[in-house]
């Protein structure tokens, strides 16, 4: 029996159980980023951490400022055998709006082959196929060939805070060859593709105050500047018409790949399908750049939210006394997110209309990460991939941002590769997140033959 066979016989026996396990690990409410559901985040983690020494491997609860983190190893190939390292989150997004969900986010339903839940894809989905891939390979074959380590955080979705903290502290633990993160994407389900970066980011907000409280718009307009007004015109001064951020030295460090580089990476782009799929009919990004890489390859910068004065149901004729908007830049490397930080608070404050006060606050960032297509294991990941689906295996760079990933890769020394099975149309962060049980499958034998 060949050892896909013999995979593909331990999957079948183990169906059951490995389903019920997933969505034992998906009903736990382990929203990170709200105080209310600690408890649930802590007994999530002790759940997972309990799971995965029954695998044989030492594992541990590691202590943060936050939420704990899960480390765990196997290291019986000896000390000459490379060391893989997995990172995983097992912490999720918040529901809301909770009225557009068509089940319950924390009680896992199966449609149509999917199963529905916060979290079934991001990355509780995706890290549980890793997991099981792990514990097949070490009930057939005890000797991996290589040693592991896992470092699972429960924080992700909330700025890995807790998990930034202790990486500094812990030295050897996250020492490893390479480094595979388990919470990406394939462009369709029949397109293997192997991440191999992805950008940096940098998030703030600021508010426009133009009064001290909120005034009648009859009694007041004509004489008072309209918060609303000055921060959609100041936001307007961001961009020029050809879509290039005007903040200066915003592309100065900008790391430009080659035309030889560039012949890596899967760059195709479907306009039709996309707004199709999406319904979006105007695009953004550069003018005359392609769309990947305006996504992939260039920086840019988005205004994720604006608010200011009344903007429930009916009318209220007011000018606020203060307008508010958040903004978030995607960096590429060499950009330092601290330094793109100061440098569009400074073009804010030089360019808010005359006599209204500004103020900033920066909600942190971090690098763009590249990994190597010749390293091992991005070749063996891409191996992996086109058995698994039996067409070749592209590269891509994924335009989404893992901050704490730049921070162990410097704390692990190692070779990055991103990989995962999720699609675009999955609502990841959105109502009724799902996730196909058959691309669970295929992840489960990608990790197996990775190894």
């Amino acid at each position: 029996m060949s050892d896909l066979s013999k995979l593909q016989q331990w999957f079948s026996s183990h169906r059951e159980e490995i389903h019920s396990e997933l969505f034992t690990f998906l009903r736990f409410p382990s929203i990170s980023t709200d105080p209310e559901y600690t408890k649930f985040v802590s007994e999530c983690a002790g759940w997972l951490l309990d799971w995965i020494r029954k695998l044989g491997m030492e594992g541990e609860l590691i202590t943060t400022p936050v939420h704990p983190v899960i480390y765990a190893e196997h290291m019986k190939a000896g000390p000459k055998a490379p060391t893989l390292l997995i990172y995983g989150h097992y912490d999720v997004q918040p529901v809301d709006p909770i009225e557009e969900w068509e089940s319950d986010p924390f009680q896992p339903t199966v449609k149509d082959g999917k199963v529905f839940a916060r979290g079934a894809l991001d990355n509780k989905g995706q890290i549980f196929y890793a997991l099981n891939a792990v514990k097949a390979l070490l009930e057939l074959d005890k000797d991996l060939g290589v040693n592991l380590k896992l470092c699972i955080e429960g924080e992700e979705e909330s700025a890995s805070k807790g998990l930034e903290s202790v990486l500094p502290t812990i030295g050897e633990k996250w020492k490893a060859d390479y480094l595979l993160v388990p919470d990406f994407d394939i462009a369709a389900p029949n397109q293997p593709a192997i991440t191999l970066g992805i950008r940096g980011i940098m998030a703030m907000e600021f508010t426009l105050t133009g009064s001290n409280i909120d005034m009648h718009s009859g009694q007041h307009g004509g004489i008072a500047y309209n918060p609303n007004r000055a921060i959609v015109e100041l936001l307007a001064k961001l961009w020029d018409e050809k879509g290039e951020v005007q903040v200066p030295g915003f592309y100065d460090d900008v790391k430009e790949l080659s035309d030889e580089e560039k012949k890596v990476l899967d760059l195709r782009f479907d306009k039709a399908e996309y707004t199709k799929e999406f319904g979006v009919n105007a695009f953004g990004g550069e003018e005359g750049v392609p769309p990947l890489e305006n996504n992939w390859l260039r920086p840019t910068m988005e205004i994720n939210g604006i608010e200011g004065g009344y903007t429930k149901e009916g009318f209220k004729t007011v000018i606020p006394a203060t307008a508010k908007a958040k903004l978030s830049c995607r960096l590429v490397p060499d950009q330092d997110p601290e330094k793109i930080y100061k440098q569009v608070e400074d073009f804010l404050k030089k360019n808010v209309p005359k006599g209204m006060s500004i103020k900033t606050q920066s909600h942190g960032g971090g690098y763009a990460v590249r990994g190597d297509v010749n390293s091992m294991l991005a070749k063996a990941a891409s191996k992996a991939y086109s058995e698994i689906f039996n067409v070749p295996c592209s590269n891509v760079i994924s335009g989404g941002s893992v901050p704490i990933i730049s921070e162990l890769v410097k704390a692990s020394s190692s070779e990055v590769v991103f990989m995962g099975y999720g699609l675009s149309t999955d609502n990841m962060h959105a109502p009724n997140e799902h996730f196909g049980l058959d691309r669970f499958e295929k992840g489960f034998f990608n990790r197996c033959t990775n190894h």
